[in-house]
């Protein structure tokens, strides 16, 4: 035969069948990819992963559904319908988290682009399949087929979900793991292309378009680092100075004159003009009332400006900080302008630096503290919601030492209002006494925080004793009170079961972005 017609009566040898069932592994592995991509980068510029990766992996399975049908179509040239898809593949997904950036960075229509990238990747690779499957009809038996097809796409599915968070995004990045993928497709057409060069008249032809949109996709590696840089700048009015993906988050350090600020998958953690108002607040009050400074635990804040409060007190013997990410930590110790801003507190010899996961570190520790300071991100993901649930403040509250207390950072009582207040009553459901108070930050507005202990404290005895630039104890009695905005509303207790917290934090906020 001159041509391959793509019916089963043209037989496959064994090489090229394998060739055909070693595809299927591959493009397993980047259609998986491409969605954990997709899901990655909308939950890291949105929040609510739930939310979009819910709606990725919905999209892309009734996009494939779609794929699949339209197959039917494809009646003659098989072989050659199957890489133009796999170009298709490669190209779209190959592109696929430079053109979400792109849009996110210049326009308000990120997810219209998002919608429309899943159901056309989706609907490609929902070709493959049956394309691959039809193609080594002629063969073996179909039972046969289907089965070695499908087994080899599961096992590459399960391959793709391992490598995509302990390898591929923490050592690439988003943008460089896209095209990594959309030349992995391309290689799947070369590869073919060659072994079956005798059944396609125009070979030549083909192989010179993969080779041009390999280069176009090489091009695009090659310069991802310019591309994040210029993407990542349109997101932020001040310079960007440092940037790192880590296989926790994304982390992103601004400047303008003097004003440093730290970015955490895009939110604002501090700005160095006032940072001092917020770390004092979470702070002293905690430090100020306990009955014992000698053990402190800080949970986050591993860019150590907590901790730089807490080590003010000369009877402090013992901090341990812990924090998920030792990308954060190291950030804290090395990088010389935060390193100037925190007054080395990383390098004090009483710290000690735990890389864990604050739930996780509670419930395997024995030990008791004095003050546990919570000084982690708004639980705006499900990873983060659980740290403000009753279950964590349970374990909080096993781990306060006798007259210890906690204090917790807890989003805006006035822009999160809902959220602010389930806060304070997940704390009150586990037994310990809350006593809310709220205070003014410029960088971030009216923001919230609650002091806790299981036994009765008398804020109004708080005092300081170490020199602030900010809180004062007149200030802090003053913060306890709230007005008609922001006083206290109904609000659902957090648990591990049920994350209300998460559609709070939603609703509220998204009446301002």
């Amino acid at each position: 035969m001159s041509a391959f017609p793509g019916r089963t009566d043209a037989p496959l040898r064994h090489r090229q069948a394998t060739v055909l069932l070693v595809s299927v592994f591959i493009i397993a592995i980047c259609g998986i990819v491409y969605e954990l991509v997709i899901g990655t980068l909308s939950s890291y510029l949105f929040g609510n992963s739930v939310a979009h990766f819910s709606v990725t992996i919905g999209l892309f399975m009734s996009a494939m559904g779609l794929g699949a049908y339209l197959s039917k179509r494809a009646e003659r040239h098989l072989l050659r319908w199957f890489l133009a898809v796999e170009l298709g593949v490669g190209v779209v997904g190959g592109l696929s988290a430079a053109l979400l950036y792109a849009v996110f960075a210049m326009s308000s229509l990120y997810h219209v682009a998002m919608v429309l990238l899943i159901l056309v990747t989706g609907s490609l690779i929902g070709m493959e399949i049956p394309l691959v499957t039809r193609l080594l009809g002629g063969w073996d038996a179909l039972k046969d087929t289907l089965s070695n097809v499908l087994a080899v796409d599961y096992v590459g599915a399960l391959l793709a979900s391992v490598l995509f968070p302990i390898v591929l995004l923490p050592h690439l990045g988003l943008l460089n793991t896209a095209f990594a993928m959309g030349l992995l497709n391309l290689a799947v057409v070369g590869v073919v292309l060659w072994t079956f060069r005798d059944r396609l008249p125009d070979v030549r032809r083909w192989s010179l378009g993969t080779a041009a949109l390999a280069v176009l996709l090489v091009a695009g590696a090659v310069s991802s680092d310019t591309l994040s840089a210029v993407f990542e700048q349109q997101l932020y009015d001040d310079d960007v100075v440092f940037t790192e993906q880590t296989p926790y988050q994304r982390i992103t350090v601004t400047r303008f004159g003097d004003d440093l600020r730290l970015f955490l998958d895009g939110n604002l953690q501090f700005s160095a003009a006032d940072e001092y108002r917020y770390h004092e607040a979470l702070v002293h009050p905690a430090m100020a009332l306990t009955a014992s400074r000698e053990q402190v635990l800080v949970l986050g804040g591993g860019d150590g400006l907590a901790v730089r409060e807490v080590l003010k007190y000369d009877d402090v013997r013992r901090v341990v900080l812990v924090d998920l990410d030792p990308a954060m930590t190291d950030l804290g110790r090395r990088y010389a302008p935060l390193r100037t801003l925190n007054d080395d507190a990383l390098h004090d010899p009483r710290v000690e630096v735990v890389h864990a996961d604050a739930f996780s570190y509670l419930a395997e520790t024995s030990d008791r503290f004095g003050a546990i300071l919570i000084d982690l991100p708004d639980p705006n993901n499900e990873g983060l919601g659980k740290l403000y649930s009753t279950a964590f403040y349970e374990l909080v509250r096993q781990h306060l030492a006798r007259g210890g207390l906690m204090a917790s950072q807890a989003t805006s009582p006035y822009f999160a209002r809902k959220t602010y207040w389930s806060i304070v009553h997940t704390v009150e459901a586990t037994g310990l006494t809350a006593h809310p108070y709220h205070l003014y930050v410029p960088s971030f507005g009216d923001w919230g925080f609650v002091l806790a202990a299981a036994h009765a404290i008398d804020p109004a005895a708080f005092a300081l004793d170490v020199p602030t630039r900010y809180l004062t104890a007149d200030l802090f009695q003053a913060s306890r009170l709230f007005d008609r905005d922001t006083d206290e509303v109904p609000a659902e207790v957090n648990t591990l079961d049920h994350q209300i917290i998460l559609t709070y934090y939603d609703q509220g906020w998204q009446r301002w972005n």
